[in-house]
């Protein structure tokens, strides 16, 4: 089974009903017509980005358009929902995020990464934390030894909204340093960029959000980032140390962006689309791309990306339970 997800495998049997139309003739020459690439986030944004490159560069390598549909709502499920319940014939794929891991855990939906074929993950970012250039704290470990001193709520953080992604960051931090899920305050937000401005107006001592979405307001002198959740760390920001590093603590999470398929997928369409991810992640234009916008770039093939899911969906469900987020 070396080589596809055990998860295309595991869903062999649903493939041979669903799919039994294909022989090895005819998966060979898939792509024969368009294929249909969901994004469940608006157009402008990073995931919308980052599949339109994905989507350009696979249809220079198949020869067939790659067309990008956005399928935004409930906070990420409706497009999820709208790739899970498409037919596993490899003319629909999308782009799966961090929030699949999420928000079956606030009951939002009963989606979970078991219901897709994982593909390819390609895109990784870690949350920094981030004060303003006011800030008294110049390194992870003064703002740590402040927070440990003040009581619970004292210090305020943002960078998504309640339950988001960088707020369950900020709950694994606090976790794994031994204080409580609720030591710092979170004071939701509409996104990274109005969370940046609160942290240089003085409302906020702090944000976790990710390097490159604070990286204007870093260049502009108005912020710096103490640290990152990484294992290592990042090359367009090298000067920022890990947790590791700077605090001793071994913690790491990301929002993340991979590309999956319906639950069910033929295993030779599903080799041959991951083959091309792979083509596409080695390829300059993509690379280019990503490093220009300050995206973090990750290779994992299709059974790398299912173990990745599973612990992200782990991951997620131990910080949600600690913030009483948790409804399953």
């Amino acid at each position: 089974m070396s080589g596809i997800t055990r998860r295309v495998f595991a869903a062999s049997s649903v493939a041979a009903a669903t799919s039994a139309f294909l022989t090895p003739a005819r998966a060979q020459a898939y792509p024969a017509r368009p294929v249909t690439l969901i994004v469940p986030w608006g157009a402008g944004g990073g995931s919308d980005a980052t599949a339109r490159i994905i989507a350009t560069l696979l249809e220079k390598e198949f020869g067939q358009p790659f067309n990008v549909v956005n399928r935004t709502g409930g906070s990420g499920a409706v497009g999820h929902a709208e790739i899970a319940a498409a037919q596993p014939d490899g003319y629909t794929i999308g782009m799966l995020t961090v929030e699949i891991a999420m928000l079956h855990w606030q009951a939002l939906t009963q989606l979970t990464p078991r219901d897709f074929t994982p593909l390819a993950l390609m895109n990784e970012d870690p949350p920094g934390i981030q004060v303003s250039t006011s800030s008294p704290y110049r390194t992870a470990k003064e703002l740590v030894d402040a927070i440990k001193l003040a009581p619970p709520g004292r210090f305020k953080a943002s960078g998504t909204g309640q339950g988001g992604i960088w707020h369950l960051a900020l709950v694994g931090w606090m976790q794994a340093m031994g204080l409580p899920a609720n030591q710092v305050a979170w004071s939701a937000s509409n996104g990274a960029a109005p969370a940046m401005q609160d942290l240089v107006a003085g409302s906020l001592d702090l944000t976790t959000c990710s390097v490159p979405e604070a990286r204007t307001t870093i260049e502009a002198g108005q912020a710096r980032s103490l640290a990152i959740m990484a294992h290592s760390r990042n090359r367009i920001f090298p000067d920022v140390p890990t947790l590791k590093e700077t605090l001793g603590v071994d913690y790491s999470t990301s929002s993340w962006r991979g590309i999956g398929a319906p639950r069910g997928l033929a295993p030779d369409i599903a080799i041959k689309l991951t083959a091309a991810l792979k083509k596409v992640y080695d390829s300059p234009a993509f690379k280019d791309f990503m490093t220009g916008r300050g995206f973090g770039t990750v290779w994992r093939d299709a059974g790398q990306f299912d173990a990745f899911m599973d612990q992200a969906d782990r991951q997620m469900g131990q910080a949600m339970k600690a913030a009483g987020f948790a409804k399953t």
